[in-house]
């Protein structure tokens, strides 16, 4: 068997990267076909900037994964070069020497991702290994390092990446999860540290862990693949692509600041959106989807957003400032819709939607089964059931009480890979009750005429859309409403209204139907769902 063939052939069937099952939905492999189309979004933008220029005929451009797993990004960074320097350097064995000692490089994020990462790369886990494909090597670890990290523990969590002590510290044999990359405050010296001198990086590339346990309550995580993003663009590379969760487009806990700094950043040039559910990644469960950017040091402009549905381009590629609102607004679609809205300068329903705890009682509180033996008992909205509360166990916004109130659940989701109603259906709550943490007060009002409109409002496919721009995953807390017109409610107001108030076009029209399934008005009023789930 020659040398060529022995390199080529990953491309048999199947490939072993498509195979393996990923560590958790927090650690996610990138399948070898995903990682392809991120190669050819850089190709393209360094081809726009070198008059057609090939990058990977290229010898001198140097590529970095800081958090690698699979090692496939570096896999296939390698292959392209080894034919796009075909003629440059002919010889089969000197070129895939100089690939992978001089442009390739890799920070894995364990031992065991280390070790798959080598075998991916040099075909053996030992860079030094006999059947490694790479010659001149020092060490065993090649240019894919990996070393045992510590957190730095303050108050029970670690000051770089937030992880809880009660879950990591946990002695010599675990693995810690101190990713390399990004517990450091000197990131430029931490690599040179860590690769074995200072050198620039003209592309960073990767799909790094998504969040770490934090130690809240439950199963409370925080994200943390926006340090490794952080970290990389701190390098100044000429070129940062990543694959990450989307859901910091419009939410996600501790996300703000980054949110703010990307949408503010003139240097990303490409981003493409896959918003189903499974479908970037098969077969794993992240909830509002994932998507991918490029990030171009000598970009200043518009960002093209893509959106891709079922495998296709849901519509043309258009570019648009980040920065025109405060949230990413993933659809190309809807930006035309929510102008039209905005234009009209009306206050929006989130300042009328109460915050969670509306009446102060968090979610596992429970009342009594009844009201027998209280003197002023009040009505009580929780999970799963109504219970009975004395009116002085409520310790916030005891007005209410005796209000008509809108009810909706705080958590609106689905298991389907689509959402399509974004909102459970609301509940008319008469005077005389209360709500736990399960739900938000989305308004109070002194008639019952006036509470039904609401509720029907909260029920348009209209209103769930403009909540839909902003959800990025089951919760449904007040931020969601801030696109959505606080309309007065002496009148009753239908999707065909709303059109024709926000002057929408036949196609704007089918756009937004597309998007949000038609919710039946058959809910009795002071009727409780069992759950915020809408199948």
């Amino acid at each position: 068997m020659n040398k060529q063939a022995s390199y080529t052939l990953r491309s048999h069937n199947p490939d072993v990267l498509t195979c393996i099952a990923n560590l958790s939905n927090d650690e996610v492999f990138t399948p070898p076909e995903f990682a392809s189309r991120m190669l050819d979004t850089l190709a393209e933008a360094w081809a726009g900037e070198h008059r057609g220029a090939n990058i990977w005929a290229d010898k001198s451009v140097r590529f970095l994964d800081p958090c690698t797993k699979s090692g496939v990004f570096l896999r296939e960074i390698t292959s392209r070069l080894v034919k796009g320097l075909a003629d440059q350097i002919p010889n089969l064995e000197d070129r895939v020497n100089h690939i992978l000692t001089k442009q390739v490089f890799g920070i894995s994020i364990t031992y065991l991702t280390s070790l798959l990462a080598r075998r991916s790369v040099y075909c053996s886990k030992h860079a030094q290994g006999e059947h490694s494909i790479a010659k001149s090597f020092a060490s065993d670890a090649g240019n894919i390092w990996f070393e045992r990290t510590s957190h730095t523990w303050l108050d029970d969590k670690c000051t770089y990446c937030g992880a809880s002590r009660k879950t990591f510290d946990r002695g010599e044999v675990l693995e810690t999860h101190a990713y390399a990359f990004i517990h450091t405050d000197e990131i430029k010296a931490r690599v040179a540290e860590l690769l074995g001198g200072v050198m620039q990086f003209d592309v960073i590339i990767g799909n790094p862990p998504y969040q770490l346990n934090d130690g809240g309550y439950g199963t409370s995580a925080a994200p943390i693949y926006q340090l490794f993003v952080e970290k990389a663009l701190d390098l100044d590379p000429r070129y940062a692509i990543f694959v990450t969760p989307s859901r910091w487009m419009a939410g996600g806990k501790g996300l703000d600041k980054y949110r703010e700094r990307m949408l503010s950043d003139k240097r990303l040039r490409n981003i493409v959106d896959y918003p189903k559910l499974y479908e970037g990644f098969p077969g794993v469960k992240i909830r509002g989807g994932i998507s991918y950017f490029l990030w171009d040091r000598d970009h200043h402009g518009p960002c093209q957003i893509q959106t891709i549905w079922d495998g296709q381009p849901a519509g043309p590629a258009i570019a648009r400032h980040l920065n025109a609102y405060d949230i990413l607004v993933r659809r190309n679609e809807a930006v035309p819709i929510l102008e039209k809205v905005r234009s009209r300068g009306e206050q929006t329903l989130d300042s009328r939607v109460s915050s969670r705890k509306p009446f102060g009682l968090p979610t596992n509180f429970h009342g009594k089964p009844d009201s027998k033996g209280l003197k002023k008992p009040v009505k009580l909205f929780g999970s799963q059931k109504i219970s009975w509360v004395e009116r002085s166990e409520i310790i916030a916004n005891p007005a209410w009480i005796d209000k008509w109130k809108v009810l909706m659940t705080a958590v609106q989701g689905t298991s389907a890979a689509v959402e399509t109603k974004f909102l459970s259906k609301p509940i008319i709550a008469g005077p005389g009750t209360a709500c736990t943490e399960t739900y938000l007060v989305a308004g109070h009002f002194n008639d019952k005429e006036t509470a039904v409109n609401c509720a029907k409002y909260l029920r348009t496919r209209f209103l769930r859309f403009l909540v839909s721009i902003r959800k990025a995953t089951q919760h449904a807390t007040r931020d969601v409403y801030s696109f959505v017109p606080d309309l007065p409610m002496n009148q009753e107001w239908t999707d065909a209204k709303l059109y024709k108030r926000y002057g929408l076009t036949k196609n704007e029209i089918a756009f937004v139907e597309s998007q949000v399934a038609e919710q039946r008005d058959d809910t009795p009023d002071e009727a409780v769902s069992d759950n915020g789930d809408d199948e």
